[in-house]
């Protein structure tokens, strides 16, 4: 009997303890299933990126594509070259032994500041695109247009020789040397272009021109237009003016005291104002002068054969200097005073 009491009382006192153990095996038991579900959790797979497909420009014209393999930008004709490898080029040199017809690609040139393309086969150009353009020589080619409005930051604009009928050159403010000779313009407007240096507009079509906010003009070459009249009074700045071949019945150049070079043949003048200027070379050849004074002037090279000159009037140090650079009419003489016939 003793033995059993021992027993239960055991009994007893071992489920008390394992009743204050029961919180304590529970976070044991928790700790356990978790470090267990972690371990055998299935891990996913890393998913390999797809590589970056480079970026590339279309390039059409193989001449142009091998121009660029030349020049270390492309390695293999295959109508296009990478983008990268021609984002940040500024100049292209594209001389007229590639004979480029077709210069599409340019457009992803963006760091391109100069762009040289002279006597190639080119019939349209967009640039619109290369708005970082400082320098555009383009002559040569067959372009009968030529959109440079997005272009506000081209000094140089070269387009001569090519089939242009019109020029827009009013968002063109910074130009300095705009060269449109030689094409079909009927019009032209560089009001806007009050920095300009040099004006060549040469051989178009032009039957006016306005450069009275052009102040800042050196070289105006105007010649072979129809043009009937020319206002440079406020062009004071000009040394060279070509303006040969035209229809101009009048010109004044009394304010343009900086003038070296006047060159005015073959028009309609019947008179010619060039007191207070000095002149290299001065041709005023074949016209319909009947009067001519040049004694304020200051002439090393005078032309002035082929008018209805009779009297030429000087000052006394031209009269007997009598420069063998004087070119006259046989039938006409030099006389400090005309009208007095001295």
């Amino acid at each position: 009997m003793k033995k059993l009491r021992l027993i239960i009382s055991m009994i007893i006192s071992s489920t008390i303890k394992i009743k204050k153990l029961l919180p304590l095996l529970g976070i044991v038991l928790m700790i356990l299933v978790l470090v267990c579900c972690s371990k055998t959790k299935t891990e996913e797979p890393d998913v390999p990126e797809e590589p970056d497909i480079p970026e590339e420009t279309y390039v059409p014209d193989d001449n142009f594509e091998q121009y660029l393999i030349d020049h270390g930008y492309d390695d293999v004709i295959d109508d296009s070259v990478l983008t990268e490898n021609i984002k940040n080029i500024d100049i292209l040199f594209i001389d007229s032994s590639y004979r480029i017809s077709d210069l599409t690609g340019i457009e992803d040139f963006a760091g391109l500041t100069d762009l040289s393309c002279y006597y190639n086969q080119l019939t349209s150009l967009d640039v619109s695109n290369n708005t970082s353009l400082e320098d555009l020589r383009c002559p040569g080619n067959q372009l009968t247009s030529l959109d440079v409005s997005n272009n506000t930051s081209l000094i140089y604009l070269y387009c001569w020789g090519n089939q242009l009928t019109s020029l827009d050159v009013s968002n063109n403010t910074s130009l300095n040397y705009l060269h449109c000779d030689n094409n079909q313009l009927t019009s032209l407007d560089v009001s806007n272009n009050t920095s300009l240096i040099y004006l060549y507009c040469d051989y178009n079509q032009l039957t006016s021109l306005d450069v009275s906010n052009n102040t800042s003009l050196e070289k105006l070459h105007c010649s072979d237009n129809p043009l009937t009249s020319l206002d440079v009074s406020n062009n004071t700045s000009l040394i060279y003016l070509y303006c040969d071949n035209n229809q101009l019945t009048s010109l004044d150049v009394s304010n343009n005291t900086s003038l070296e070079k006047l060159h005015c043949s073959y028009n309609q003048l019947t008179s010619l104002d060039v007191r207070g200027t000095y002149f290299q070379y001065f041709n005023c050849s074949n016209n319909q002068l009947a009067s001519l004074d040049v004694s304020n002037a200051s002439i090393y090279n005078l032309s002035c054969v082929n008018n209805q000159l009779i009297c030429i009037e000087v000052n006394l140090t031209q009269l007997y200097i009598n420069s063998p650079l004087w070119f006259k009419d046989d039938g006409a003489s030099y006389s400090i005073d005309c009208n007095g016939g001295n």
